[in-house]
């Protein structure tokens, strides 16, 4: 199983949009230690073209690139791996495509069981959530903070998810979330590679910090 990034950022695309490369160009420049290309729309043609262009503006930066729910997709472009969700198929399957060190994440909501269960099955890292509301899934049902410290014992990576921002983040890093994921707080501003700073920033260490 590869090496995670450092903590940080994971920053997961909005699409489909025109300036999907640009953007995501300026969230690596922002701090992501991972991308996941995230479109569930149904034309492939221009989700291959995507993920391959992803794929290199990754490469570039030496940042892993994941897709959301096609490991087919994943498999096709040579990314890190997959992110799986409730209804998408399972880790065995994933990793069986993509080989014994893809990255495979696995969407666990609010459940630990679940979780055991997916790093039983090989999953590479865990995400919970929502903890607050998300514009991207409006409907999710909220998880508390205190899952990331109940979730500690797993040993994977465990990922925050869900209407994260700058101003509520900190709480989930201090409950121990190795990485938050942020849609709408990285990709929904005019200034993509700012927002991107401003979520990276809450794993810096005070005495890194510039003064202000």
């Amino acid at each position: 199983m590869p090496d995670f990034p450092s903590r940080g950022l994971y920053a997961i695309t909005d699409g489909p949009r025109p300036d999907l490369l640009h953007v995501a160009q300026q969230a690596l420049a922002g701090g992501a230690r991972l991308l996941q290309y995230r479109d569930l729309s149904a034309d492939q043609p221009r989700r291959l073209a995507e993920a391959q262009a992803l794929k290199r503006v990754c490469d570039e930066r030496g940042v892993p690139l994941l897709v959301n729910g096609d490991a087919a997709l994943a498999q096709a472009v040579g990314a890190a791996g997959v992110h799986l969700g409730e209804t998408t198929e399972d880790v065995a399957s994933a990793r069986e495509r993509l080989g014994p060190r893809a990255l495979v994440g696995v969407s666990c909501f609010g459940s630990l069981e679940r979780a055991r269960a997916m790093v039983a099955a090989g999953a590479s890292y865990v995400s919970f959530g929502a903890f607050f509301p998300s514009p991207t899934l409006p409907h999710a049902k909220l998880v508390l903070p205190d899952v990331m410290r109940q979730s500690a014992a797993l040993g994977v990576p465990r990922v925050a998810i869900g209407g994260i921002t700058p101003e509520n983040g900190a709480i989930l890093v201090d409950a121990g979330a190795d990485y938050l994921a942020a849609i709408s707080a990285v990709f929904g501003h005019a200034d993509v590679r700012a927002a991107a700073q401003r979520m990276a920033g809450l794993y810096r260490p005070p005495s890194s910090e510039s003064p202000r």
